[in-house]
């Protein structure tokens, strides 16, 4: 049980450490925790398209079943927010989802999903933790019943609902990266009335012997696609691997970055809509001159979209994410989803092109450019390094004045011209992250520069 080790998004290890012996221990933790909760609901357990996940799955089932819950499985892998809404949308205790999301084909990972369909917040993580035990099973006749169901209708039908985009005339590029958005994220697509170029939609479960993480380096053949001038595709959308993520590459500008994808999406959605923004302390603050220009607020949070989905809740926000790629919109579950943001991204598409939205959004608030470095650090040192960092904040950086220094997580210098350079530790790897952003690259490469300096001497 020491092997088990739940970080911000569950637990992901190797499998030489992710066995199915300590995955029935998280199974029967997970159960207990429920029982605690006083949920008899039906459980759901979901799974992506590693060669392992499916097998992994089923012992869960077992176990769960095993405490009396009767547990529903996909009818084949599913995108994490597949799951996630249908918990709400069935009214189920909660769901395991065995996925390593965006992580090499070696690993693999399970997380728990309470029963309002958003992430786990620690307290509950913690007390699963505290929870995790060998099985200990009902006698046979006692034992839940396991199904399995269709998922995928019902979240494609929510999807159209409440987005509602007409896609006729529009040609999409999907990447599934051999994940578990493909015949989900196209289908969707393609019932809007899309045309669809499909790219690694066959299922491999070793990614292509590469992560499925839709990065610019991994989406190299589908912006070759999407920015040719001889092609004929408006549009490129990826998905990793669990598919609770999104990357959109435009035809000037390739793979997109996710913080002008984040403002083109909330410009769109306030032309017919109203509500505020929620995003994390290491997303662009072009989210918040659009906000104000249209009279809205914007709540800003640490680091991980279970913080983003919590102030959703709070602020009733219109819509919330994070510049690595998660979103989710009002009304519809409060987990990331890369599969309704592709139906978001092409409707916003097929509304004005990504490039003229962006292009708009820029001379109207100013341009931004953003950039982020990794230090290697020691899980043990990061603490240390954070308090050190506390005592060395300098009173300017690449010649501008520190204005304020934001501590929501990390340490946020706010300069006096506009930019910003953020330090904090990674919650998945051992290391700290360094971000930055300003009116141009090279502003960004002198902070992240002068970021480097501040923070390696401290390590």
């Amino acid at each position: 049980m020491d092997q088990i080790s739940f970080g911000t998004d569950g637990w992901r290890a190797t499998l030489d450490t992710f066995t199915d012996d300590r995955v029935r221990i998280v199974g029967q933790a997970v159960a207990d925790h429920l029982d605690a909760a006083g949920h008899d609901e039906p459980v759901a357990v979901g799974y992506d398209a590693r060669e392992t996940s499916e097998g992994f799955a089923e012992s869960l089932a077992e176990v769960l079943a095993g405490n009396g819950f009767d547990v529903i499985l996909p009818e084949r892998d599913t995108p994490t927010p597949v799951i996630a809404y249908a918990i709400v949308d069935r009214g189920l205790a909660g769901a395991c989802m065995v996925t390593a999301s965006h992580n090499p084909p070696e690993y693999n990972g399970v997380k728990f999903i309470p029963s309002d369909g958003a992430p786990a917040l620690p307290d509950v993580t913690e007390d699963v933790v505290e929870r995790l035990a060998e099985p200990d099973l009902l006698p046979e006749g006692e034992r839940g019943d396991i199904s399995r169901v269709d998922l995928v209708s019902a979240h494609a039908e929510a999807a159209r609902e409440l987005v509602g985009a007409d896609l006729d005339g529009l040609t999409v590029a999907y990447d599934a990266m051999h994940g578990s958005g493909r015949g989900v994220t196209d289908a969707l697509l393609e019932s809007a009335g899309a045309e669809i170029v499909r790219l690694r939609c066959e299922r491999d479960v070793t990614f292509g012997g590469d992560s499925p993480e839709p990065s610019a380096a991994h989406l190299e053949e589908l912006a070759a696609l999407v920015t040719d001038p001889d092609s004929d595709v408006d549009l490129g959308v990826a998905n990793d691997g669990d598919a609770d993520r999104i990357a959109v590459v435009t035809p000037e500008r390739g793979v997109l970055d996710a913080n002008l994808f984040y403002a083109a999406c909330y410009d769109r959605l306030l032309e017919d809509d109203s509500g505020p923004a929620v995003r994390t302390v290491s997303t662009t603050f072009l989210v918040d001159r659009i906000a104000e220009a249209h009279g809205e607020d914007v709540y800003e949070t640490p680091v991980g979209f279970k913080w983003v989905a919590e102030a959703m809740g709070e602020h009733d926000a219109l819509f919330g994410g994070e510049e690595s790629g998660g979103f989710t919109l009002r009304g519809h579950v409060r987990e990331k989803d890369g599969v309704l943001m592709a139906l978001l991204a092409a409707g916003t598409h097929a509304a004005e092109p990504f490039d003229d939205r962006v292009d708009r959004l820029l001379d109207e608030h100013g341009h931004i450019a953003a950039g982020k470095v990794s230090l290697d650090c020691p899980d043990d040192r990061k603490a240390g390094v954070l308090a050190d960092l506390e005592d060395h904040i300098p009173e300017s950086v690449a010649g501008h004045a520190v204005a304020k220094v934001v501590t929501l997580d990390g340490f946020k210098l706010l300069l006096e011209n506009g930019s910003w350079l953020l330090v904090r530790p990674s919650g998945t790897e051992p290391k700290l992250r360094v971000y930055a952003e300003a009116d141009s690259d090279d502003a960004v490469d002198t902070l992240l520069a002068e970021g480097r300096e501040i923070v390696e001497p401290l390590i």
